[in-house]
């Protein structure tokens, strides 16, 4: 082979190689971008109390990894190519407001949907009704009136009680004697208005749901809280959800059906736990499809 020869093909084989690692160097850049854009796509945390009110849903994730933390534990996987957090929280207003936090920190969810049962205080609504928190409220926080000894105790005079009206006591403070309502996210609450009719074992309708760690089994009881605080049913979780949404500015929304309701005799059914994840996923589907989208 002369000097020619051998410089053309030199020549040749570098050009080729130079070719390969350019797009050795591109097919890794793009397969990088893609990872990074999946890593920095912030999940949809869905939580429920019990393992009744999220196996459905477990179910409809895909690409299941289970994490935990303390008590609670997360399914990490994804609807529809979209990354979501399955939260099973426990029950009550502790559990839940804790296992929120560890969820905000540990996944930075874009927003927040808590669902599950919930019981009846508007005789308007029947077992398999479902209620979009337009609003959230603690009933639990509550002030009593000043009685002495003997003076019994008068339940219809106590008064709401906003912890986070101030820095200084809520007992003594009369700003703080007010109702602390959170609202639901707009853009949620759109893309739960939005697969409505979709839902065929009851209604869908906005309304306040109630939380406290306290099961009220008194009608008058409950009555009075529909008339004081508007609400539609009472659970144990949402509001202090919506409390920690709201301290780390994620969007909320809370759906609750009724498995429920003593004001108008609705017997307790289980299987609402079900209806109402199976609505709760198309929510999240049609909040997916608006992000995707861009609308």
């Amino acid at each position: 082979m002369n000097n020619n020869m051998l410089y053309k093909y030199v020549k040749g084989a570098l050009i080729a190689a130079f070719i390969v690692v350019v797009l050795a160097g591109c097919s890794s850049s793009s397969q990088s971008t893609a990872a990074q854009q999946e890593e920095t796509q912030q999940p949809i945390l869905i939580e429920g109390p019990m393992p009744i009110e999220i196996e459905k849903l477990r179910e409809k994730l895909d690409n299941v990894e289970k994490e935990t933390s303390g008590t609670f534990e997360f399914y990490k996987g994804t609807i529809d190519d979209y990354p979501v957090i399955l939260a099973k929280t426990g029950k009550g207003m502790e559990n839940t407001a804790a296992a929120t936090a560890v969820a905000i920190e540990r996944y930075n969810p874009i927003a927040i949907i808590n669902q599950g049962t919930s019981g009846g205080h508007d005789p308007a609504l029947h077992v398999f009704d479902i209620v979009l928190g337009k609003r959230t409220v603690n009933i639990g926080s509550l002030k009593t009136g000043q009685r002495e000894d003997g003076e019994g105790i008068a339940p219809k005079e106590w008064k709401p009680m906003d912890l986070m009206a101030s820095e200084g006591s809520a007992g003594e403070d009369p700003d703080a004697e007010n109702i602390r309502y959170y609202e639901g996210n707009p853009e949620l609450l759109a893309a739960a208005k939005a697969v409505k009719d979709q839902y065929t074992k009851g209604k869908v309708v906005e309304g306040t749901i109630g939380s406290a760690d306290v099961w009220n089994n008194e009608v008058d009881r409950i009555q009075w809280f529909h008339e004081k605080y508007g609400t539609s049913v009472e659970e144990m979780e949402s509001a202090s959800a919506a409390q920690i949404a709201k301290a780390y500015e994620v969007p909320f929304l809370a759906i609750r059906i009724l498995s429920n309701n003593k004001t108008n005799g609705g017997e307790y059914n289980p299987n609402t736990a079900a209806a109402n994840q199976g609505y709760v996923l198309e929510v999240v589907k049609q909040y997916i499809s608006t992000r995707s989208s861009g609308k």
